[in-house]
């Protein structure tokens, strides 16, 4: 809308004015659930955004509006809790009008009520186009600046017989554009918005939302005596597109007199932004000879500006193309979409890798004079195709390999491919096509030099072959482009030269079986056994030798091989495993150097009857009554059928005993059985002789001697004790004379253990008198052992006091007095010893005290405490104060020396003089 379209024409419909005190009073008694209106009608802009507000229904149930859900038979229109018209989607209205309807219901009563509403849309021509007003509505004036006669002018009340009808009433206003970053001055006025009521009553008016009371703040403001509503501040369209105020008219009390209005303000938009590139480098690839029109990239640039207008509608186009060859237009770009594609033939990779495009865009649809620019490169990569065929540097190569080698490389093939090295296509594959039927060889590639490495796989002879000539052709690991042929040079020829080696002698035959009886004398002929020498161009001799031969039994021929027999050939041998005897030998040439050869000769031997049967058991145990039980034997031969059974059993008829007191009864072809021919037989050990024949041919006997043990059998048929010691082959008097013994001996045992426990018993009985070896005085005391300590006794602790503070112990028997004790009587009782004693007087002294203390019965347990001598007053030892230090010199210690050797040492001590 412009400014010279005039005063836009808004329709208003004010709930509140015709609900005047002349209405019917009963009417307002008398409470109807439903809308407000049956019809509601807003004029709207032909733009609508996603989320506008559009206008706002009036529904009461009578009973408030909670639980009053609202629905519309609309996709692109919805309506609020409150009541809110909204779109749902940004669109663009075709029409003059759009209807729909609006459904409330009741959630508790599931009433349902319906309105309907009408969208008409508003035209930008004069103030005194578009639709007219509807009966029932009012006008309000909204002027851009300066309409200062608009105002809001009131429709005309139509009249009947009946007097005043009720007409509906609402405020609807178009949008307001406002361009963006104007000059100004600020404020700059945009609108005014008037109430018909002012002419009654004062009006004060304000404005709320985005950009008003709301960050932004103060974008826009509104004189709230006059209507007119400014901007205060340039606008930019980029950071708000559109602002959604409402309007509001209040008495000077504050109450409301109209509805809120919604005002739409809609930035223009400029051209203040120019298209900027998503990226300022793009890469791209096409293949080298690709066709004019095949896509490489797409470059894309975005203009803030608004799209639908030319302000955002961008455009690009190709500055310059580096290098420019073989065109200087090799590429295009559409304008709109900004694909780039080629627009000329004749990329090749090998002439021209890489192509830097600058591409620019401009806004104003590409208008340079008018629009604004900006530029981007992009970076077009020619990928390789295979359209380079490898090709040999020669016609011709050669190699030579010595005979019997493998895995040996025999020459390189080299190549030379212009395409992408290290790629599938420059990576060359090498195969033989003819030359080789046997599959001698094989064409390895080198990965790094990408060579072909003629290696052999399959040993060469060379009295087969001297030579070979080998055709050999190369091609890539990708295909060919289309179009592109082999070369000629893609084929080449090998020739590889076999050098003869000295070959070792084989045997033809390895391993050689030969079969013959075992038990052929020494010197036997077995066979030869002979080398072959596979150098045919050689005149060279071979030698044989023995390599393993464990029992000794060949010998070889050293010039032509004839095995012969050294010894005698066993098949029951050790060395010999499942009738197979094995040799090695060796054969040797006389080349240079010497090669040899090994061969094994396996001979089986065949078994002959030379081994007589033996019998098992060779020890059992018989009752001496029959047919309590017999012994079971069996025979066992070296030899395999038919040199084994069925053998025969039989007793021999000397001495006559043997068959008199036995008899053998054969249960199959390898077992019998022993038993007694008699009645009784003393218990004993027998010795019987048994004859074994075997079926061979000729058979072979032999006499086995089983030492049976014949004993007296409980019921069970088991040997008793006695029976057993009895068949041992002791008489009766000697088993009585071993009972004996074994009873004195138990005698014996029982005859030590009780004195064992009288001696124990009276050492008991002497609990308080110790054996002098059992004397512990001057010796370690062991306190952890039991039956003897202070702690589990009771004793009279007063013999652990001191000397002086047993004044109160009882008077011992004359002659009964111990040393180590306090003199009872007066003092002095002992006479004063002498300074020097006789050395015979320690001995005295201490042999009355062990006698002393070993007939005194109220002597202390041996871990209690012991006084060895009283030293008081009266004591005969002294005191021990009255020893000085050997510094003082006033003492003779040299009497120690005669006391003999244990006091030596005490006299080298105190009796060696003054120290120097």
């Amino acid at each position: 809308m412009t400014a010279g379209a005039g005063v836009l024409l808004l329709l208003l419909s004010l709930s509140g004015a015709l609900r005047a005190h002349n209405e019917d009073l009963t009417t307002r008694e008398t409470c109807k659930a439903g809308f407000s209106e049956d019809d509601y009608t807003a004029l709207i802009s032909q733009n609508i955004l996603e989320g506008e507000k559009l206008l706002q229904v009036k529904f009461s149930s009578c009973v408030g509006t909670k639980g009053t859900q609202y629905e519309t038979n609309s996709m692109d229109f919805k309506v609020g809790a409150d009541g809110t018209v909204f779109a749902t989607r940004e669109l663009q209205v075709p029409s003059e009008q759009v209807a729909f309807t609006v459904t409330a219901w009741d959630s508790q009563t599931a009433e349902k009520w319906d309105a309907v509403v009408r969208l008409l849309v508003a035209q930008t021509s004069s103030p005194h186009s578009g639709h007219k007003p509807q009966k029932g509505k009012k006008i309000m004036a909204l002027d851009p600046s300066p309409p200062p006669k608009d105002t809001l002018l009131p429709w005309p009340q139509h009249q009947n017989a009946n007097g005043l009808r009720r007409r509906k009433r609402d405020w609807v206003i178009p949008p307001i554009n406002v361009p963006e970053n104007s000059r100004g001055p600020f404020p700059q006025q945009l609108v005014r918005i008037r109430s018909d009521k002012d002419n009654d009553i004062p009006i004060r008016y304000s404005i709320t939302g985005v950009g008003a009371d709301q960050p932004p703040m103060e974008v826009f403001s509104i004189d709230s005596m006059s209507g007119r509503m400014y901007v205060t501040r340039p606008m930019d369209r980029e950071e708000h597109a559109s602002y959604h105020l409402r309007a509001h008219a209040v008495d000077m009390n504050g109450n409301k007199v109209e509805n809120p209005i919604d005002l739409y303000i809609y930035v223009i938009d400029m051209n203040d932004n120019r298209p900027e590139f998503i990226n300022q480098v793009y890469n791209g690839s096409v293949d080298e000879g690709s066709k004019p029109g095949t896509y490489v990239m797409t470059v894309t640039a975005n203009d803030a500006d608004d799209s639908t207008t030319a302000n955002g509608m961008v455009r690009y186009r190709i500055v310059t193309q580096t290098p420019q060859s073989p065109s200087q237009n090799m590429f295009t770009i559409n304008s709109e979409t900004g694909d780039i594609v080629t627009v000329a033939a004749g990329l090749d990779r090998e002439k021209v890798q890489q192509y830097t495009v600058i591409v620019q865009a401009t806004d104003m649809e590409g208008n340079l004079n008018y629009g604004l620019s900006n530029t981007a490169t992009a970076i077009i990569t020619v990928t390789d195709v295979n359209d380079n065929p490898p090709e040999f540097t020669a016609s011709t190569f050669a190699g030579e390999v010595p005979e019997n080698r493998v895995e040996t490389v025999v020459a390189n093939l080299t190549v030379m491919d212009r395409d992408q090295p290290h790629s599938p296509n420059w990576n060359a594959v090498y195969r033989i096509i003819s030359g080789d039927p046997s599959g001698h060889f094989s064409v390895r590639t080198d990965p790094v030099t990408n060579e072909g490495m003629v290696t052999v796989v399959k040993a060469v002879d060379y009295e087969l072959n001297r030579a070979f000539m080998l055709t050999v052709m190369v091609s890539n690991q990708a295909p060919l482009a289309s179009g592109i042929q082999m070369s000629f040079q893609s084929t080449a020829g090998v020739t590889i030269s076999v050098m003869d080696i000295n070959e070792a002698p084989y045997f033809p035959s390895n391993h050689k079986l030969i079969r013959l009886e075992e038990g052929v004398p020494p010197g036997t002929v077995l066979t030869t056994f002979s080398a072959v020498d596979p150098d045919r161009f050689m005149q060279q001799a071979v030698r044989y030798s023995k390599l393993s031969d464990p029992a000794s039994w060949l010998h070889i021929n050293a010039t032509n091989g004839q095995i012969t027999t050294a010894a005698v050939l066993d098949r029951e041998s050790l060395y010999t495993k499942n009738n197979v005897y094995e040799a090695t030998f060796l054969a040797a040439d006389n080349g240079i150097p010497p090669a040899s050869g090994t061969g094994t000769l396996q001979i089986y031997l065949i078994d002959i009857n030379d081994n007589a049967p033996e019998l098992l058991p060779k020890e059992a145990q018989i009752c001496e009554k029959p047919n309590l039980n017999a012994i079971n034997i069996t025979a066992a031969d070296a030899d395999v059928d038919p040199n084994i059974g069925p053998y025969v059993f039989e007793l021999p008829f000397v001495p006559a005993a043997v068959r008199k007191n036995w008899t053998i009864t054969r249960l199959n072809g390898d077992y019998a059985q022993l038993s007694l021919r008699i009645l009784y037989l003393e218990a004993g050990m027998y010795d019987v002789p048994i004859i074994v024949t075997d079926s061979g041919n000729p058979p072979l006997s032999n006499t086995s001697i089983i030492k049976v043990k014949v004993c007296p059998c409980d019921d069970n048929g088991d040997c008793t004790t006695i029976g057993a010691v009895a068949a041992a082959g002791l008489g009766t008097g000697a088993i009585v004379a071993i009972l004996i013994c074994i009873l004195i001996l138990l005698t014996m045992v029982l005859l030590f253990v009780m004195w064992m426990k009288r001696r124990e018993k009276e050492r008991h009985t002497k609990q308080l008198l110790i054996d002098p070896e059992d004397d512990v005085r001057d010796n370690i005391l062991k306190y952890d052992e039991e039956g003897g300590g202070e702690e589990d006794q009771d004793y009279d602790l007063s013999q652990l006091q001191q000397p002086e503070a047993m004044g109160h112990v009882p008077s011992k028997a004359p002659g009964v007095r111990r040393v180590d004790e306090r003199p009872v009587g007066a003092e002095p009782q002992y006479p004063i010893r002498p300074m020097v004693p006789h050395p015979g007087d320690i001995g005295d002294f201490i042999n009355e005290g062990l006698r002393a203390a070993d007939n005194d019965p109220t002597a202390p347990p041996y871990d209690s405490l012991l006084v060895f001598d009283y030293e008081g007053s009266g004591s005969t030892a002294g005191s021990v104060s009255s020893l000085n230090s050997s510094s003082s010199g006033d003492q003779d210690y040299d009497y120690l020396n005669d006391w003999g050797p244990r006091f030596k040492k005490l006299a080298d001590m105190y009796g060696g003089g003054e120290e120097d």
